[in-house]
């Protein structure tokens, strides 16, 4: 395929810059890395620097980026260095940059999104929260702008896969598949035993994944099943399905990523290896298919596939996702920031067991509309990060 993008890479040094960058490297002709924001690996940033050649860069602090000037100066290499939250917008709003990839964890990947949105810039979109909590603030600048929002995560992208050609009013249903987690092969009994008599291994257990090789937070989310619910709501936000035609099926092969319902019940899946590069692929190389050398699936090796409804009681994670979905408006923030607090106060080891992640952002949720943070009408930014702040602060001080 005869194209050239160049890439903004927000978060080059985690897992999804990493692999961004992989591609850059493997289709030299295709993609350019123009930009690049990273957080305390300032030794990998630089060695990013050096490779690639972008024309900015921005760590997390002003120490970090002095440091990194005086490393590029030794090795006789030019980048404008930036820092902090300003840093991490001005590589989203990078000039040469048409379509960012925003690979950071968090509601920090608001505002950056925000401003590259407003430069008509498209989004690769990797980071969650952003939709999940900025949904609201979000989805009207795509529209206002005409950018194009490309999802880059693998079940999102296996549903953008599956919706081309689709004509405007064609899908019925959005059906996420789940690859179970850490505890799928576990019966809600014997999940809420372990979680009783042995903490320690549960601790050990809900932050290794199964099937993919994602980061600790993550793997927590797909333990507890809130990265599903989740899920589900990024997906009324992209495809505007209503959340009674999103469901969830447990697929322990990770091999179909999702499928498509259509109005006259025929189903379109996109099926892969589970290898976070192939949804990556597409998004910064959307609309068009580029020949990569990653190993064919082979039906024949795996054997056979299977699914299973997840159940509810024993992963109430869901369900909260759902109640927040139709709740709307900030509602969705207030659960996500919930949920990113509790899931870091459980890998903590505080004291806080797997069990009490639901109970606390269930608790969360409903501290939050006491206070008032609650709103469905005229969502603004400053409303989404009020009601993440307060959220944070209520789980740390339980």
């Amino acid at each position: 395929a005869t194209f050239k993008k160049n890439l903004s890479i927000l978060g080059s040094t985690g897992s999804i810059g990493t692999q961004t960058l992989d591609i850059v490297r493997a289709k030299p002709e295709n993609f350019a890395a123009v930009a690049l924001s990273a957080g305390r690996n300032i030794n990998l940033l630089v060695e990013q620097i050096k490779e690639f050649r972008p024309v900015c860069a921005s760590t997390q602090t002003p120490e970090d980026a002095a440091l990194v000037r005086s490393m590029l100066s030794d090795a006789g290499v030019k980048c404008e260095i930036y820092h902090g939250i300003e840093g991490v917008d001005e590589v989203a709003k990078c000039e040469e940059a048409d379509t960012v990839v925003t690979g950071i964890v968090g509601a920090v990947g608001l505002q950056p999104t925000m401003s590259a949105i407003r430069l008509g810039k498209d989004i690769a979109l990797a980071n969650k929260e952003t939709l999940i909590s900025g949904g609201p603030v979000i989805n009207p600048l795509v529209k206002e702008f005409g950018v194009n929002m490309l999802p880059a995560d693998s079940e999102h992208s296996a549903i953008f896969q599956s919706l081309q050609g689709c004509p405007p009013e064609g899908l019925r249903r959005v059906i996420l598949t789940a690859s179970g987690g850490a505890f799928r092969d576990f019966t809600k009994d014997e999940l809420f035993n372990m979680c009783r008599d042995d903490p320690e291994a549960v601790q050990k257990k809900a932050t290794t994944h199964p099937n993919w090789d994602m980061g600790a937070k993550i793997t927590l989310d797909s333990a507890t099943m809130c990265n599903k619910g989740l899920e589900v709501i990024e997906a009324h936000y992209l495809f505007g399905a209503s959340y009674d035609d999103i469901d969830i099926v447990v697929h322990p092969q990770s091999i179909v990523h999702s499928m498509v319902e259509m109005q006259d019940t025929s189903v379109i899946s996109q099926m892969g290896w589970a290898d976070m590069r192939l949804p990556l692929v597409y998004a910064v190389s959307w609309p068009q298919r580029l020949r990569m050398d990653y190993k064919p699936l082979d039906l024949a090796e795996i054997g056979s596939l299977t699914f299973k409804a997840p159940d509810h009681s024993k992963y109430p994670c869901i369900n909260l996702c759902y109640a927040a979905g139709r709740a709307g408006g900030t509602m969705t923030a207030i659960l996500n920031a919930a949920n990113e607090a509790a899931n870091e106060k459980f890998r903590d080891n505080v004291g806080l067991g797997f069990l009490d992640i639901p109970k606390l952002i269930e608790a969360a949720m409903e501290g939050a509309r006491e206070e008032g943070l609650y709103k469905t009408d005229d969502v603004t930014l400053e409303d989404i990060l009020a009601g993440d702040e307060w959220v944070r602060k209520f789980v740390e001080g339980r």
